[in-house]
Parts: structure tokens; C-alpha cells; sequence
């Protein structure tokens, strides 16, 4: 991430878009072409569900190693951020929410530089405008929290708009998190792969008939197309994984990065 932002400001380049993929992820891929051309732009997939771990451990021998959620690497990439002069720039969540998750990391990170919030309740005609605010104010990450498929369509849509910015960082309900409103799952439960489970308990109403579709949709896809292959993708159904390197890896549905210890500062 750092050595990416220091890169964009002395070249103008379009930023890079970073995504998570998790089961729903999976079961949308292949479900609405609109999504699917929005995670074949992403430049970066990284793995945040289990069910993509187990099924790479089951059926590659290079298997995903661990997952790497976004509300943990959050953590590193603001302490990243505040030692080299990082700055970034909040999109999405309710009115209020990316100001209170800004304060929040602040307060953990006294030298972390926030340059501006602003919730999620636009107008499409609104976002040329967004852009340019987002650019003006020397964004080097911009962490977009509009839900999916919302955000990774944004992130494909407006990248043009935002050259200047390194990284386009999708990241879901994290300002939510950050304040305390969603909690994470103790870590037993997420080692076994049943935080969506934890999830569900915690808001039925509104995951109980996503999980309900996209989970064994998901199964299926990732059962069926898990594998060590390492070739060029030769259609929108199946994308090579690469490591942060380039490097062949283990495929599945989507593209996804392999954790590196120095994610956030490398």
C-alpha cells in the first residue's frame, strides 16, 4: 500500500482497486454481469471469507494460507499510514458514521491523516463532484463503504475520476465497525468458518435471505472450481489467482491476493 501511494504522487496514474471476496462475493460473480465486470477490474481480490480458505486447502496444493479480512487490516494499514504520511478519505455509511470511525482511528493513531468523510447518501449526479473533492484534498486511500455490489461497481465506474488517489479500498460495514456498531465473531468461531453464522444471529432481518441464496450457490462455485491451474483466464466465469507478485497460485472464482506480512507497509 505505501510504496503504491508513494509511486502516485510522482507518476499520474489511476489508482489501483483493492476488493474483498468473500461467499456472497462468490455467488454474485456469477450471478450478475454487472458485478462480474467490476471484480474483473479489481487489481487486487483479497480473501475475507473461510469457505475460500477451506476450499483451497482441500482441493490446491498451494493453497490461500489465511484469510485477511478487511476490519484487521484496517489496523495495519492506519498504522502504516500515520508512519509515512498516508492520507485517507472516507465514502459511505450512514450520515455521521465514517466522521465517528475517523475520530475513533484518530485517537489509535494520533499521526493518521483523515482528510475528509462523507456518507453514502448521494445522487449519481453528485459524484463528479465527490471525485474531485477526493482528489483535491491529496487522498492516497480511498475506502469506499457502500455494500455490495454498490461499491465494487462504483470503484470500476469512477477510477477515471480519481487519478492521483493510489488505492481504491472496498471495505463494506468497516466504518461500522470501527465505532463499535457490528461486532466481530470471538476467534474460535471465525477459525471454524461460522462467522456469517455469528452474523446472522446478530442481524437475521437483513442476512438471514442473502445467506439463505448465496451460500449454496457459493459452495457449489467454489467445490467446482477451485483448483491449482495456472493459466490465463479465458473467460468471465474463471480468473487465476495471483499472489502480490504476480506469481501464479491457487484458482478459484475470482481473483484474490495472498497475505504477505507487509501488506500494509510494503
Amino acid at each position: 500500500m505505501v510504496d503504491d501511494c508513494l509511486s502516485s504522487r510522482e507518476q499520474i496514474i489511476q489508482p489501483r482497486i483493492v476488493i474483498a471476496s468473500n461467499g456472497s462475493v462468490v455467488a454474485e460473480f456469477h450471478s450478475q454481469p454487472s458485478f462480474r465486470r467490476a471484480i474483473l477490474e479489481a487489481d487486487i481480490v483479497d480473501a475475507d471469507g473461510m469457505p475460500l480458505i477451506f476450499a483451497s486447502k482441500l482441493l490446491c496444493r498451494d493453497s490461500l494460507p489465511e484469510r485477511i479480512a478487511t476490519t484487521d487490516f484496517i489496523g495495519d494499514a492506519a498504522d502504516a499510514a500515520a508512519k509515512n504520511g498516508i492520507k485517507f478519505f472516507f465514502l459511505g455509511g450512514r450520515p455521521g458514521v465514517a466522521e465517528k470511525a475517523a475520530e475513533r482511528l484518530r485517537a489509535q493513531y494520533p499521526n493518521l491523516q483523515i482528510v475528509g468523510c462523507r456518507d453514502g447518501y448521494f445522487e449519481h449526479s453528485d459524484i463528479p463532484a465527490i471525485c474531485r473533492e477526493i482528489v483535491r484534498e491529496g487522498t492516497d486511500v480511498l475506502w469506499v463503504g457502500l455494500g455490495s455490489p454498490l461499491q465494487e461497481i462504483f470503484a470500476a465506474d469512477h477510477r477515471h475520476l480519481l487519478t492521483g488517489v493510489a488505492w481504491i479500498r472496498t471495505c463494506g460495514g468497516l466504518f461500522d465497525h470501527c465505532i463499535g456498531r457490528t461486532r466481530r465473531a470471538p476467534e474460535w468461531i471465525q477459525g471454524v468458518g461460522m462467522e456469517w453464522l455469528f452474523r446472522l444471529v446478530q442481524e437475521p432481518r437483513r442476512l438471514g435471505k442473502r445467506y439463505l441464496k448465496s451460500n449454496p450457490l457459493a459452495a457449489l462455485h467454489l467445490l467446482t472450481k477451485t483448483s491449482d491451474r495456472r493459466h490465463e483466464a479465458v473467460n468471465t466465469n474463471e480468473l487465476p489467482l495471483t499472489d502480490d507478485n504476480g506469481a501464479g497460485a491457487s484458482q478459484t472464482d475470482v481473483r484474490m491476493s495472498k497475505p504477505s506480512p507487509a501488506a500494509a507497509s510494503g
